[in-house]
């Protein structure tokens, strides 16, 4: 049988969500990091978890993903607790792109992203056609097949993301966390990577990402997740959600909040401790 196609999954009908977080208390070892949290996943759109450094984004999304356990509450993933499926059926319905992921020395574009079909893997089922081609079309979607022979320690910044969400496509989920995508990618090789994201989305793929850049999180989220010191803030879309008094109340930042000129979105425009504008009416602004 072949396995789910990235390509032709289409967006979900009924707002189920895919992946629920219930009375969630996680940490490391004595030091609790999330403690008592409810969040729930929509179908078929992006997600983004955005808040100050610490605040529990990536533990969050670890804890999604079931890289941790938690010490109390559940993780639902299309309704079954996390905790109690196998690896590999987990690997089959989630990918997750980690932070700064690492490739070993040598191995080439198609070598690795061949590794995202190891879940479909077994000694009843061993290497085959089938999954030759969903590790094409996982290439061609993330536009590095004439990437395929290289090294991935000779590739950019923005090949390597392309390559490594194009493993995480390869495993024939249409459920993918991103933990920082964009770290150490300048601003063109950024929004590459997120148009790239976009497109999955459209396809019908429901994603989850962590963010630092507000902007961008603003401009390629459907839902925003706003965190701070291991709590939800707000969530929603982000015209409903990001405002001058939430950005002061999860970052201390004054800013304005205004209409995005090539988007329906808000734009964030940052004041500095030195800069006055007139307009501004942030929380506790004197």
């Amino acid at each position: 049988m072949v396995a789910h196609d990235i390509t032709q999954v289409k967006p979900a009908v009924e707002q189920v969500a895919r992946l629920t977080a219930e009375d969630v208390t996680v940490g490391y070892g004595s030091r609790t990091v999330i403690d008592g949290l409810d969040v729930s996943v929509p179908p078929g759109v992006i997600t983004t978890i955005i808040g100050p450094n610490g605040c529990g984004k990536s533990t969050l999304l670890r804890t999604l993903s079931r890289l941790l356990k938690p010490t109390r509450g559940t993780v639902l993933l299309d309704g079954d607790d996390i905790v109690r499926l196998k690896t590999r059926e987990v690997a089959k319905k989630l990918g997750l792109l980690p932070q700064t992921p690492v490739a070993p020395e040598g191995l080439t574009v198609a070598d690795l992203v061949a590794r995202g079909r190891h879940p479909h893997q077994s000694w009843l089922r061993q290497w085959s056609s089938d999954d030759a081609d969903v590790v094409a079309r996982a290439l061609a979607l993330t536009g590095v097949s004439e990437l395929a022979d290289r090294p991935v320690d000779t590739l950019s910044g923005g090949q390597r993301q392309r390559v490594w969400i194009s493993m995480t496509l390869a495993q024939g989920t249409d459920l993918l966390l991103l933990d920082e995508p964009t770290t150490y990618l300048d601003l063109a090789h950024a929004i590459d990577v997120l148009d790239l994201v976009d497109d999955l989305h459209e396809s019908g793929c429901t994603v989850v990402m962590v963010l630092h850049d507000l902007n961008l999180a603003i401009r390629y989220s459907d839902h925003l997740v706003v965190m701070k010191e291991g709590a939800i803030l707000a969530q929603g879309h982000p015209r409903d959600v990001v405002t001058a008094e939430l950005l002061h109340e999860a970052f201390g930042l004054r800013a304005l909040v205004v209409d995005d000129p090539v988007g329906d979105r808000p734009l964030v425009v940052p004041i500095g401790r030195t800069q006055v504008h007139p307009n501004y009416r942030g929380k506790n602004d004197s």
